[in-house]
């Protein structure tokens, strides 16, 4: 028998997840807390179901793509009896980005109620979910994963078994380190380039052109360029994914320094009310220091006067 199939979250990340699912033929049952999500995934065949509860009633494995902890908590009903009435014989696969220890404590609550755990974190943001080239950093029971990981194929470019849960989850953090760190880092060299008043198109070649050069840096030095905020991957996402990288360090007495630096750029830019904008937009935490500092401002207008991206309806 087929297995049905159902994903919860249809946020920046979630809605072109699960469009590919639903594009490589795997018929969904879908539910959003906001109904922009769950239209999208309609117009492409999707069953747009009135709850979570629904959706498992409908499902054999269900994909989480949540904002943070408390949206998994209260979606599952998590400590009540509906929620072991939801997860029992189902598999539930969590995506999103959240501490180890949640994930590890969520598995034991599935496997309690008598359901099935995968986490498969996401590396990427919304471009390589458009294009399926997200990496699935998996983690569970072998076997279950097997189960999991044809569901999986559709939205990554590649999946990395990382082990027993929480490993998956880890993986994520360690590698989201370098990221926010490396995006902080080049907001800031781009921003010397804007003070030493460089020609920006020439910087930007000259660095495209380097050894430094990733999908990542092209990505985002365009976007710094041309002022281009338009959310990919949302300040506040990030600002909350350098919290929990922050608080698995600590648990493990990893010292972070660059963290912590970058961590702080990032709550400047969120507490502007520039938390819907792009991680590129980081940036504008460095030019509000220099205008306290010495009175002077960059030269490309205001944040967002390219783009200035409503609210994303997150999953």
């Amino acid at each position: 028998m087929e297995t049905r199939v159902g994903f919860i979250g249809l946020g920046i990340m979630g809605r072109p997840m699960a469009a590919n699912l639903q594009r490589a033929g795997i018929p969904l049952s879908v539910w959003n807390r906001s109904p922009g999500g769950a239209a999208a995934l309609a117009s492409l065949g999707a069953v747009v179901h009135p709850s979570p509860t629904a959706v498992f009633e409908a499902s054999d494995v269900v994909l989480l793509m949540l904002a943070h902890e408390t949206a998994v908590d209260e979606v599952l009903q998590r400590g009540s009896d509906a929620f072991s009435r939801m997860v029992s014989g189902r598999t539930v696969v969590h995506l999103g980005t959240t501490s180890p220890g949640f994930s590890a404590a969520l598995a034991r609550d599935v496997e309690a109620a008598g359901g099935d755990y995968v986490e498969a974190p996401v590396s990427g943001s919304r471009v390589p979910a458009e294009r399926a080239e997200l990496v699935g950093l998996v983690a569970g029971r072998p076997e279950v994963v097997d189960r999991v990981a044809p569901l999986l194929a559709p939205m990554c470019r590649e999946v990395v078994r990382c082990g027993e849960v929480p490993a998956g989850t880890g993986t994520k953090l360690a590698v989201n380190l370098y990221l926010c760190t490396m995006v902080a880092g080049l907001a800031e060299a781009f921003h010397l380039a804007d003070r030493l008043d460089l020609d920006l198109e020439v910087f930007r070649h000259a660095l495209d052109s380097g050894p430094m050069a990733s999908a990542v840096s092209t990505v985002k030095l365009a976007k710094l360029v041309a002022r281009d905020f338009e959310a990919q991957a949302a300040v506040r996402d990030v600002h909350t994914n350098t919290r929990l990288i922050a608080d698995a360090a600590g648990a493990v007495g990893a010292h972070s320094p660059v963290l912590e630096a970058t961590r702080e750029l990032f709550r400047e830019t969120e507490a502007a009310g520039l938390g819907a904008l792009d991680m590129a937009a980081v940036v504008t935490a460095l030019e509000q220091r220099d205008a306290r500092t010495d009175g002077t401002s960059r030269r490309h207008g205001s944040p967002g006067t390219r783009h200035t991206p409503s609210r994303s309806d997150r999953g």
